[in-house]
């Protein structure tokens, strides 16, 4: 079973991929960019080649040679560097992921294919299992973005009984609103080591923390109830005169 050198958490940096204004890559920008991330933001993971980086707008190659510099560049300066190899294609996603073993990526990660979509829950294993297989002595994710894959399987459901499936599967990305979904997922794999990296950074500021606020004060309401009722059985339990 594949297992990360320490548990993914924390911050994790999803990368931009830096573009000349010819639209070329301007991988000279990538080392600057990896010291302004651990010195300056003090963030030592990063996630290559997904959404935010662009990574199925760019061709194989490219795709690729991202990688390989996001490797070089931060060795010995970053704890993990996960790449997201997910692809329409089978072919190019389990490509893309043996490349990723090859470099010494420390994790990949799959989006669900989004043109011929998965249907089911075990239709979509059976695609991320067949990419893991391509590397696995590598931690792999599940990338969850149902708003832009369309595909509206439920991470909860599909963690049910994944690891058997998919042995080197170590948690998922979860880039979705749905909390409810999200607290399942975690309350429900609490035995397990898998990492649960929340996706949605504005939802999370405005939302979460209001969400945060509420339950605390709904905690707190509990225990003055609590108290309440403990002050009023012990009263009725003295001796009237």
């Amino acid at each position: 079973m594949a297992s990360p050198k320490k548990k993914l958490q924390g911050l994790v940096a999803a990368t931009i991929t830096p573009m000349t204004e010819h639209g070329e890559i301007n991988f000279s920008v990538i080392g600057r960019y990896v010291d302004y991330l651990v010195e300056e933001q003090g963030v030592k993971n990063v996630f290559v080649n997904g959404t935010t980086g662009e990574g199925l707008s760019l061709s194989i190659s490219e795709r690729c040679r991202v990688a390989e510099e996001w490797v070089t560049k931060g060795r010995n300066k970053l704890d993990q560097i996960v790449i997201h190899v997910g692809a329409l294609s089978l072919k190019e996603s389990q490509e893309l992921a043996q490349h990723a073993a090859e470099i010494g990526a420390d994790g990949i990660a799959v989006i669900a294919p989004f043109f011929l979509k998965p249907w089911n829950k075990d239709v979509l294993i059976n695609f991320l299992k067949e990419v893991a297989a391509a590397a696995p002595a590598l931690p792999f994710y599940y990338y969850h973005i149902p708003a832009l894959t369309g595909v509206k399987i439920r991470a909860e459901e599909l963690l049910d009984g994944i690891q058997d499936k998919i042995p080197s599967f170590q948690g998922l990305k979860f880039s979705d609103t749905d909390l409810l979904d999200f607290g399942q997922c975690v309350d429900q794999n609490r035995q397990r080591q898998f990492a649960f990296l929340f996706g949605v950074d504005e939802f999370c500021i405005q939302r979460f923390i209001n969400f945060v606020v509420k339950l605390e004060l709904l905690k707190l309401r509990v225990s003055q109830n609590q108290r309440s009722l403990a002050l009023g059985t012990a009263t009725s339990s003295f001796p009237h005169s």
